[in-house]
């Protein structure tokens, strides 16, 4: 496994201006998309903005909250609790050519200004043609909330800003334009009773849906399978808040060797997925609790309809192992995995034709706005070239309508009937 700070820190991973200096250049601003589907993104990312924590924080908590600071060498980091985290604009590098992605934005101005600013935010999904997109958090607080609990030894602290964050999420991001953000929340992962509690009061604020980490442990913290997680996933099932497995949220990327060239990484980080999906599934959490909605952020869905022959293939041994027996479960591995998983396609075109199998109603949409890997402005067209010769009652399902359902996020009747008609 590679550390995902030590790959963010990496600024030599690609060829990129190597020997030169450093650049930034903006490509020309793109025309407007056609708009061929209504289309909800399922994974997007946000880069908090400098003003995230200001006026959200206990008084006493101002001067150690996360602030952004000017450096030395011209750039901006992140200052919290007396350490700097420099990763300002991680991977926020759409609207620039590839030639410069090799480097992170090390300044708010180095980014097209729709990574951080809510309303070019939304003037950049308009022109990419995407109704509706739920945000994950960047660098800062970790795809997980993990930064910002175990930056910082002081437990008080790190609530209030775990606190302010999804303050700020819910109120200033989502809040501006509720009906285009879905609302994705921090855990809180250092008392699982004190996290259940807050994923009540949060579904209570309108939070559906709450990112967490695909392998805990690798965070330092205890293990899917150890029973610490149990009020925090059946808060989940009671509220029905989708429980989101980005993967990199464990702070770490499938590799094979140290020496491995980062194309390795870059191939291999849908792995997370797939590996996450069946630690989960037989974790027997998606058994205690049939309610349970899990969504596996940017893994694709080239591999599901493969794990679920392999799972049927299982059957076989469930009578050697009893690990599905002690579930009491009366499902299949294959039929809980269907029930109780969704997956994001990221230009999976192969694929696509085994919707069947996979399950039609499982399948949501991504840009994955502002990465490097996004399809943004592309979007639309992108779809188009996968997904264009199947049913249109399909098409409706993948592109919006399972991604309504589950996260309970309406789309206006007249948006669902014409992509223009907002």
């Amino acid at each position: 496994m590679k550390s995902i700070d030590e790959l963010a820190g990496n600024l030599d991973f690609t060829t990129a201006q190597k020997g030169s200096e450093r650049t930034v250049t903006f490509l020309p601003e793109p025309e407007r998309a056609e708009r061929l589907y209504t289309v909800i993104s399922v994974d997007d990312h946000i880069v908090e903005p400098p003003d995230t924590f200001t006026g959200r924080v206990p008084r006493k908590f101002a001067d150690r909250a996360p602030k952004v600071v000017d450096t030395e060498n011209g750039g901006q980091t992140w200052m919290y609790d007396g350490q700097s985290l420099p990763n300002v604009g991680f991977n926020a590098v759409v609207g620039r050519p590839v030639s410069e992605y090799g480097f992170e934005p090390a300044r708010f101005d180095e980014m097209r200004r729709g990574a951080w600013d809510i309303h070019e935010r939304v003037r950049d999904m308009d022109l990419n043609g995407v109704y509706a997109s739920l945000n994950f958090p960047s660098f800062l607080p970790g795809f997980a909330g993990q930064r910002l609990q175990q930056v910082t030894k002081d437990r008080d602290l790190a609530m209030a800003a775990v606190r302010a964050w999804n303050d700020w999420h819910l109120e200033a991001w989502a809040g501006a334009y509720p009906e285009r953000i879905i609302p994705c929340q921090l855990p809180w992962l250092l008392d699982p009773e004190v996290g259940a509690q807050m994923i009540y009061e949060n579904a209570e604020r309108g939070f559906h849906a709450v990112t967490f980490s695909e392998n805990p442990a690798m965070l330092g913290l205890p293990t899917i399978h150890s029973g610490y997680w149990e009020p925090m996933m059946a808060a989940c099932a009671e509220t029905g808040t989708v429980v989101n497995l980005h993967i990199g949220s464990s702070g770490s990327a499938p590799s094979t060797t140290d020496d491995a060239p980062p194309d390795v990484q870059g191939v291999l980080f849908f792995a997370y997925a797939i590996t996450a999906a069946v630690d989960w599934l037989y974790s027997g959490l998606p058994s205690r609790h049939p309610d349970l909605k899990i969504c596996l952020s940017e893994g694709g869905i080239g591999w599901v309809a493969g794990l679920l022959d392999r799972l049927d293939h299982m059957l076989s041994y469930h009578q050697m192992y009893g690990t599905w027996k002690a579930l009491g479960e009366t499902l299949s591995p294959a039929e809980v995995f269907t029930r109780n998983f969704w997956f994001c396609a990221v230009e999976d075109q192969s694929s696509f034709i085994q919707h069947e199998r996979i399950g039609t109603g499982n399948i949501l949409l991504e840009a994955d706005y502002p990465h490097c890997d996004s399809t943004w402005p592309h979007t639309q067209r992108i779809i188009h070239e996968q997904i264009q010769g199947l049913p249109a009652e399909v098409i409706r399902k993948i592109t919006w309508e399972n991604a309504s359902r589950l996260y309970q996020h309406p789309v206006p009747p007249a948006v669902q009937n014409d992509p223009n008609a907002y």
